[in-house]
């Protein structure tokens, strides 16, 4: 188990030693590890790191306004508004790798476009152990790792909690005094809801997977799940009012975990799922029926693609 304290000396020493005098940008996502990854490199090199967080519209529901407040203090951070690029380069992509290269690509290009910008030739990034052993492991691409395309224009990457477990990363994030929202939030998806949504990527099915994210995160709370989640998965018929609909199906999934490697289904009271199913169904007229996810990892995997 990794000594925090010991580790953020560590780190900081690292980073500042392979940054030396460059500049570096680092890629900010609003979760646990890419915000702990740019605590460490702001200790370690300060006006020299530009903090970026890429809205790529696939974001969870409130998360630009969230990361835009954790890190003011940073005053280079940039909020790039890169929505319309994503969706663009994943219309009529349905292939779950291809997403992820396609998303690995576009998050790439835009640190590029603002590492010229900053003039710097480092990219900080917050990949952990569990990422490198399921991208090298063949079992699915991360887009930090093996989501990224063959030519990179940087002279570097830097990943200060490379050979860090999630429960890890969450300790150096207690010791450094993230804010407990940010230290204690469950794990989203590196290509975001790109991967909660099966088949093609479109605005619609965007917004019904952000919106069903949210209410299964808030329903869910009281039974801290490693990581909670609603994915559209296909459509069904349903009714709603006095009308036949051909409608979305959201499943909702909770598991708990160590450390994301396996994963046990949770068992969700009847009230509780009821509730949600009530709230996902009314809140959005495009969602036929919503179904519970009971298998564990393996067989599946947390996400769904």
């Amino acid at each position: 188990m990794v000594r925090p304290q010991e580790f953020v000396d560590e780190a900081v020493a690292e980073i500042r030693e392979e940054i030396g005098d460059a500049n570096a940008v680092i890629a900010l996502s609003g979760g646990v590890d890419s915000s702990v990854a740019a605590a460490l490199a702001y200790e370690a090199v300060g006006d020299q790191l530009t903090p970026v967080y890429v809205d790529t519209g696939l974001m969870r529901k409130g998360e630009t306004e969230q990361v835009s407040e954790t890190f003011s203090y940073m005053e280079s951070l940039r909020v790039v508004d890169a929505e319309e690029r994503f969706l663009d380069a994943l219309s009529g992509v349905t292939d779950p790798e291809e997403k992820r290269e396609v998303i690995g690509e576009g998050f790439i290009r835009e640190f590029e476009r603002e590492a010229r910008d900053a003039d710097a030739d480092f990219l900080v990034q917050g990949t952990i152990y569990p990422d490198r052993i399921e991208s090298e492991g063949g079992i699915k691409s991360h887009h930090n790792v093996g989501g990224l395309p063959e030519r990179i224009d940087f002279e570097g990457i830097v990943e200060p909690v490379r050979d860090l477990y999630k429960d890890e990363v969450r300790e150096v994030a207690r010791e450094l005094g993230l804010d407990e929202l940010v230290a204690e939030r469950m794990p989203f998806p590196g290509p975001g809801l790109a991967v909660r949504v099966i088949g093609e990527v479109t605005k619609e099915k965007l917004e019904v997977a952000r919106e069903a994210c949210h209410v299964v995160e808030d329903e869910l709370e009281a039974y801290e799940p490693w990581q909670a989640l609603a994915a559209v998965i296909g459509k069904a018929t349903g009714v709603k009012g006095d009308n036949r609909v051909h409608g979305w199906v959201v499943a909702v999934r909770s598991v708990e975990s160590r450390d994301g490697m396996t994963a046990r289904a949770q068992e969700i009271d009847w009230e509780t799922l009821q509730r949600i199913q009530s709230r996902i169904t009314g809140e959005n007229e495009n969602v036929a029926r919503v179904v519970y996810d009971v298998t564990h990892k393996p067989p599946a995997t947390i996400e769904y693609e």
